[in-house]
């Protein structure tokens, strides 16, 4: 897929995180471009994580500078990072287990409600309307992820796989300009992942500028327009999957030799 913007979304220069004598995360840079899917790779320990928790508020970073969207930004709380266009899953599905899929869906949908907490203890016409409004666009965004079916049903009852779509969704809720997806495939079969992957490139499609961590390496090449790669919280590098699968160092480092 080309780009369709020279300006990036999320300019994200000099990033540095410490956690006591651990350097986490050392002067890095990434540059991700408007309706891109761009991927975040690097053995374990090597700072993906952190740097997710930066740039979504779950961090302090202690250095570096951000712009989202042309604007200065700053990563200081989840609610707010949520506001200013930021969605994320986690490794771990976070899921409200005893709520239906739809009501999960319905709370990502709140950050971006008008009513205030009076309208809605009173029942008011407009916070009635709203809330017809964020039912309907909740089912819609089951409906697109493939599991409307089970709008009813409790989350903890779903299969892993519906759980991992039901996450996206419940992102997808919050209207993001750049969803940051956490090892989404983890722990997916085979046709799991496949059916992921036509998920992933659909919401591109729809104009979502995507951000992943994910282990499985076959899966994020085939997905994305360019890769970062991170070994000891540095960058070590970052270009075209082709150029990633290539490049000595990143074999070195992650990919192994049976990577090409």
């Amino acid at each position: 897929m080309d780009n369709t913007s020279s300006m990036p979304l999320l300019s994200v220069q000099n990033v540095n995180k410490r956690f006591g004598g651990l350097q986490a995360l050392a002067d890095v840079s990434v540059s991700i471009q408007q309706h891109h899917i761009y991927g975040l790779i690097g053995p374990n320990g090597a700072g993906k994580t952190t740097f997710f928790n930066v740039i979504t508020g779950l961090y302090a970073p202690d250095s570096g500078s951000f712009m989202l969207d042309g604007q200065a930004y700053q990563p200081t709380a989840v609610h707010r990072v949520a506001k200013a266009g930021i969605a994320r899953t986690f490794q771990n599905i976070r899921l409200f287990g005893d709520m239906t899929a739809l009501e999960n869906v319905m709370v990502g949908r709140h950050v971006r409600t008008h009513t205030g907490v009076l309208g809605a203890v009173l029942r008011m016409p407009g916070a009635r309307r709203e809330e017809a409004e964020i039912r309907k666009r909740a089912m819609e965004l089951l409906d697109f992820v493939g599991i409307a079916t089970y709008a009813d049903y409790r989350a903890r009852t779903l299969s892993y796989g519906d759980q991992r779509r039901l996450e996206i969704a419940r992102a997808l809720a919050t209207d993001p300009k750049l969803l940051a997806l956490d090892e989404p495939a983890a722990g997916m079969n085979a046709t799991e992942k496949v059916a992921l992957r036509t998920l992933l490139e659909n919401i591109c499609k729809q104009g979502k500028t995507i951000l992943l961590i994910e282990h499985d390496v076959k899966l994020l090449m085939g997905l994305c327009h360019r890769v970062t790669v991170l070994d000891y919280g540095k960058v070590i590098a970052e270009g075209t999957p082709t150029e990633i699968q290539k490049n000595a160092a990143v074999i070195e480092a992650y990919l192994g030799t049976g990577a090409h």
